[in-house]
């Protein structure tokens, strides 16, 4: 055993995606029957040729895209959000409410640094991402579970009662992660004024804003000109434009948060990525119609993933959408135990629910996390194949 080691971080899980990699240890899968990996929420595929090609080129002809940049990060790329999400989300969002992070979890760490100290609490809904909760608990904040029952989707008079003198913020992620669910505008709104009422920040975490089924701004918070006292919103651009390995993320906040945020970003990582940044707003600029294509594609997995489903005994589909399906499966076994036998027994690597909710927590136990996006249609198919024919 090390010492010494600060028991937060030694009371912190380690991170589930590696943890769950780790099953596959010493397993050997055969040509004919490969391991379906639909563990982890990511891209598996490149960036499309003519995006490798501008950061070939700012590689090669941009010096200061090696060297250090703007702490709050390019503001030729913060001016882009702010001007992109201002006309889709129809607000009015200035670039100095605007700021770039090495990706989407950074910003959820950066905010959480501005808003809570050691004992303070945050309100999580259940099942929860799980790095969100990692987070405070090293940070030695209280994660607050908010159960959302059988609709997924988290309800404010609940919440309401779970608020404290300690509580700082509330964290809403949609379309969710881990349950795939798209939460409706109205309960967006409602948040918002309970949030604004009480003093503490909303959390609106839209990773996978660019998946959403619906047509239009997903809600209306932007389009309140006092947006920035209650809200703060993230956005990662990893998923949109392929784009994992670079790391890049943005806050849109009030802009004296951003100071206070400028101060955490400065001593982590000193800038954001140079060349992904690079990416990110050749991206905002080029790729509109090849984004439009992704979503497709996935809302096209999203619906084969619904269409199968029935055909699976007993399993129950509680949640879809974006990356995710959330299921229920009938076995009399724990999902974490459940999880390791489907990777030995049916080639499938995914996460259990227990990973997504506090310890202990008997509904987990029955709920497992499938990232179809991984997978094409064929690759669904051949997943429903294996999960019909494994007996627990």
């Amino acid at each position: 055993m090390i010492r010494p080691l600060n028991p937060r971080m030694a009371a912190t899980v380690p991170p589930p995606v590696m943890a769950a990699r780790r099953w596959l240890d010493g397993i050997t899968f055969p040509e004919d029957r490969p391991l379906i990996n639909v563990s982890q929420a990511a891209p598996m595929d490149a960036p499309p040729e003519g995006l490798r090609a501008a950061i070939a080129e700012a590689a090669l002809t941009e010096t200061a895209a090696h060297l250090y940049g703007p702490v709050l990060g390019l503001p030729e790329l913060r001016e882009e959000l702010a001007a992109q999400w201002s006309a889709g989300y129809g607000g009015e969002i200035a670039p100095g409410q605007v700021a770039i992070t090495q990706g989407c979890n950074q910003a959820f760490c950066a905010a959480i640094a501005t808003l809570a100290a050691d004992g303070d609490e945050v309100i999580l809904p259940t099942p929860w991402y799980f790095n969100h909760k990692m987070w405070l608990d090293m940070a030695g904040i209280r994660a607050v579970p908010l159960a959302t029952g059988d609709s997924l989707i988290p309800e404010v008079q609940r919440a309401g009662r779970l608020i404290t003198d300690r509580t700082r913020a509330i964290v809403l992620v949609t379309p969710n992660n881990p349950a795939g669910v798209e939460y409706p505008a109205e309960v967006l709104a409602a948040f918002t004024a309970l949030c604004r009422r009480h003093g503490i920040a909303l959390i609106l975490d839209e990773t996978y804003r660019d998946y959403h089924s619906g047509k239009g701004a997903p809600h209306a918070l932007f389009k309140d000109p006092d947006w920035a006292d209650t809200l703060i919103h993230l956005y990662s651009f990893s998923k949109a434009y392929r784009l994992t390995g670079h790391r890049v993320g943005a806050i849109f906040a009030h802009q004296d948060r951003l100071a206070e945020v400028e101060k955490f970003l400065d001593t982590v990582a000193i800038c954001p990525n140079q060349l992904g940044q690079r990416a990110a707003l050749w991206g905002m600029r080029n790729l509109g119609d090849w984004l439009a294509g992704e979503r497709q594609e996935i809302l096209a997995r999203r619906a084969a993933i619904e269409a199968g489903f029935p055909a699976l005994e007993g399993w129950h589909l509680l949640g879809a959408g974006a990356y995710f399906a959330y299921a229920a499966h009938p076995w009399p076994v724990a999902s974490d135990d459940l999880a390791r036998r489907l990777v030995e027994e049916a080639g499938v690597l995914l996460l259990p629910g227990t990973m997504f909710h506090p310890e202990g927590d008997t509904g987990a136990r029955k709920q497992l996390r499938i990232a179809f996006a991984n997978i094409d249609a064929g690759g669904i198919a051949r997943l429903f194949e294996r999960l019909s024919a494994f007996r627990a």
